[in-house]
């Protein structure tokens, strides 16, 4: 018999970004290991859950249709986080759950708050690091002091749990430094990448050997002024050039700087949508990475090599990427040699093929959600003692429940 697995999702559920996939694809993947898993997570969701696990939802029993925007916010804090830790207080009390697992810092406290005295194994999935994290929501000083908040925390909260998973070596690697977590409490269950999906995308030539994508949010974080200020002397040496931009916020933020770079009328935007992907990513040439902080892995990155796509990221997303092997990677903040990136790619077609055969290889031979599964799974044996839970009857699909 499986485990029965509370999944803590402090954020909206189901949602296309990192935190919110992970925890869908991760709860698809312990389901079908034969485990029993219910999300419990915000009011709110993109679009209804699919899985064949229960849904949770604080503060009632219905589902509103919307986002939140990553980060800390007052509504986060005040309203649904105390909602939430409720919530997971009433199902602890009301049924056996082996394990509790918690996604990101909001999801360890709401998770740790609402278990109390609760003798259930808790598991914390670091995501990032808050010393990294919270200063991108804030410039100068503000920017500073909640570096230096985030840094107390990442070295206070993860202890709270009894078993912490990260996306990356580098985050479990920091967390030890910090000198309250032994390494046998750290395990390392890094993103998969929905193979399938991309399938469609692979070997198909793009429109032009010189078309540039970026998808997702235009967060601050996210350096697309970087890439902005790259692609404009990119394309002063190649006037062909044109970079999709398919994002999940708006644009405007950015107007005035692609206008005054010059290449406003090289700027194709197109909105969010997961189904059309992966034809948008098969009609481009080269995927960009311009963060230059990421202490997790970017999804859109491993949808990218999915996708079979030459990659041109600043060093501090790259993660999986071996520069000149499975894409291009350049020092954080250099604009030109970003730019140079961008230009080699475009002038080199057997380039471009052999960094797409690489990336598609790395992800096809390390990013299954079933291996992260096995992972996690290995960890829940661990601190149950091997101990399972009669499973309940699930019926599938049976989202937004009590």
């Amino acid at each position: 018999m499986g485990l029965r697995i509370a999944m803590v999702a402090a954020c909206p559920f189901p949602a296309r970004r990192g935190t919110p996939l992970r925890i869908e694809r991760l709860s698809e993947a312990l389901t079908q290991l034969g485990h029993d898993v219910e999300v419990i997570t915000y009011p709110m969701g993109e679009s209804e859950a699919s899985g064949s696990y229960l849904v949770h939802r604080a503060g009632g029993t219905g589902m509103s249709y919307g986002t939140i925007a990553p980060g800390p916010t007052p509504r986060k804090l005040l309203q649904y986080d105390p909602l939430l830790a409720a919530k997971i207080g009433r199902l602890l009390a009301d049924k056996p759950f082996d394990v509790v697992h918690a996604h990101h810092v909001e999801g360890l406290l709401t998770a740790w708050w609402g278990r109390g005295r609760k003798p259930v194994p808790l598991v914390y999935d670091a995501h990032t690091m808050l010393g990294s994290e919270l200063p991108s929501y804030g410039g100068g000083l503000l920017g500073r002091m909640m570096g230096g908040t985030g840094r107390w925390l990442d070295v206070q909260l993860p202890p709270l749990a009894d078993h912490v998973v990260t996306v990356t070596p580098d985050i479990r690697e920091r967390l030890l430094r910090a000198g309250r977590l032994t390494p046998d409490r750290v395990t390392v269950a890094m993103n998969g990448v929905e193979l399938d999906v991309f399938a469609r995308a692979v070997g198909r030539e793009p429109i032009a050997p010189d078309r540039v994508i970026y998808t997702g949010t235009l967060a601050a974080y996210q350096g697309f002024d970087l890439l902005l200020k790259a692609f404009a002397r990119a394309w002063a040496v190649r006037p062909s050039m044109r970079l999709v931009v398919a994002a999940s916020t708006g644009f405007e933020r950015y107007e005035e700087l692609a206008r005054s770079l010059g290449i406003r009328q090289a700027i194709l935007l197109e909105p969010d949508d997961f189904a059309v992907l992966p034809d948008r990513l098969a009609d481009a040439a080269i995927a960009v990475m311009p963060r230059t902080v990421c202490d997790g892995i970017p999804q859109k990155l491993l949808n990218y090599m999915a996708a079979g796509k030459a990659v041109v990221s600043s060093a501090g997303s790259a993660k999986v990427l071996q520069d000149g092997h499975n894409g291009l990677v350049v020092s954080n903040d250099d604009v030109e040699a970003f730019a140079a990136a961008l230009l080699r790619i475009a002038e080199d077609p057997g380039l471009r093929q052999r960094l797409a055969r690489a990336a598609l290889d790395f992800v096809a031979r390390e990013c299954a959600w079933s291996s992260t599964a096995q992972i996690c799974e290995r960890v829940y044996v661990g601190l149950t003692g091997g101990r399972t839970a009669t499973r309940s009857t699930l019926v599938p699909n049976a989202n937004n429940a009590a």
